[in-house]
């Protein structure tokens, strides 16, 4: 094993097992792969985790173990992983000492989500630890905002990257400063998303959480909302207005407004049922039509440029996606597979520029993903902007 071949990705499947997550990192861990590094998957972050079947946090980690040992097994990395339990301090898959030899080893620790706090790692990469910001514009606010804790947090890292592509640039308020930040975008294993036309398909669906609360900021005199409910409010109505069939696997949390969705001809999915499991939540994406679907508004107002880990796996597939505007249409072609939309009647264009030559977009869906999201190519660029090969 060399230490110039080695490359760990720090995540959080284990706290999180949902397939969403799992599809996150297997596209990271297949692109890397492909790069030619031996790539090992760690997971180390002292946290309980959450429980899909019971709705809740635990002490048993039996079961986030199984998709972990799932994930890793499509990609013949079923050897090369571990988790930390951070309730006994137990490793699961690799033993201890196998862990502190491989980050000894290791080119780099790529810190995905940022999962893992670098102050609490069992152990420190002898090469750069990277943090891989997938949810843009909050840690840069509250840097602007002189947040210390934030500070420390990124400080304890050697390089910084961001799924925000259009941070820092004239038409985004929010600013990238106090460390070398890189600009990243999603990646995605072509290779694992069979071309599914969906000629055949009805729906147009999603998979997504309602109304996230607790990360709502306030930033020079505005409220940025860190939920997708207020940008799917205005297209309440949009299933009137066109016949093609629009379905949300998500779970509204408000009577009167899951009501008046049912009422308007919106097909509501339990979301659990689609993403608890990594090849459900496969085959949902590729027996679909496309994707239509709102994004948080904290990315769509500042203009962060941020693109779904989500979306990227209906491109693959060779779905065409219609997708909420958040300045990503600056760095991305849209018109032919990918569409970027601002208001109701240009999602619904959207929908009926698609309907009328489906073909031709459904291949250029995959187009896309191909050119723009191919996780050699997306990952081989970050790692040259970052110093690292």
């Amino acid at each position: 094993m060399s230490a110039h071949n080695v490359i760990i990705v720090l995540g959080l499947l284990g706290q999180f097992p949902l397939a969403g997550i799992a599809w996150q990192l297997i596209h990271h861990l297949a692109g890397l792969q492909r790069l030619g590094f031996e790539v090992y998957y760690v997971e180390d972050t002292g946290t309980a985790p959450y429980d899909p079947r019971v709705k809740s946090l635990v002490y048993d980690c039996t079961y986030s173990l199984q998709v972990i040992a799932d994930a890793l097994r499509r990609l013949g990395l079923e050897d090369a992983w571990a988790y930390r339990d951070g309730r006994t301090g137990q490793w699961h898959g690799l033993s201890q000492n196998r862990v502190q030899d491989l980050f000894a080893r290791a080119l780099c620790a790529i810190n995905l989500c940022g999962a893992s706090n670098p102050a609490t790692l069992t152990f420190r990469p002898t090469g750069k630890l990277l943090y891989l910001e997938t949810d843009p514009v909050l840690n840069q606010v509250r840097l602007d905002q002189g947040d210390t804790v934030t500070w420390q947090f990124l400080a304890g890292h050697d390089a910084h990257v961001t799924y925000g592509e259009n941070l820092g640039e004239a038409d985004c308020p929010i600013p990238l400063a106090h460390f070398a930040w890189q600009k990243t975008r999603p990646p995605v294993a072509v290779e694992l998303w069979p071309f599914c036309s969906g000629q055949a398909s009805s729906r147009f669906t999603t998979v997504t959480t309602w109304h996230n609360r607790g990360k709502d900021l306030c930033f020079r005199g505005e409220t940025y909302y860190w939920s997708k409910h207020l940008n799917f409010l205005p297209l309440a109505d949009l299933p009137r207005r066109t016949s093609q069939e629009l379905e949300l696997a998500t779970e509204i949390d408000e009577e009167m407004v899951r009501s008046e969705f049912h009422r308007n001809g919106w097909v509501l999915t339990n979301p659990l049922t689609v993403s608890r499991d990594i090849g459900v939540y496969h085959e949902y994406i590729c027996t679909s039509r496309g994707e239509f679907t709102a994004s948080k508004d904290v990315v769509v107002r500042t203009r962060s440029g941020w693109f779904s880990d989500r979306s990227v796996c209906y491109l693959a597939a060779g779905k065409p996606v219609v997708t909420q505007d958040t300045g990503f249409s600056k760095f991305i072609p849209t018109g032919h597979g990918l569409f970027a939309f601002s208001t109701p009647d240009e999602a619904l264009a959207a929908l009926e520029t698609i309907n009328r030559d489906y073909r031709a977009h459904d291949r250029a869906a995959r187009e896309i993903a191909q050119e723009y999201f191919d996780a050699a190519k997306v990952l081989a660029k970050m790692l040259r902007d970052v110093g690292i090969a």
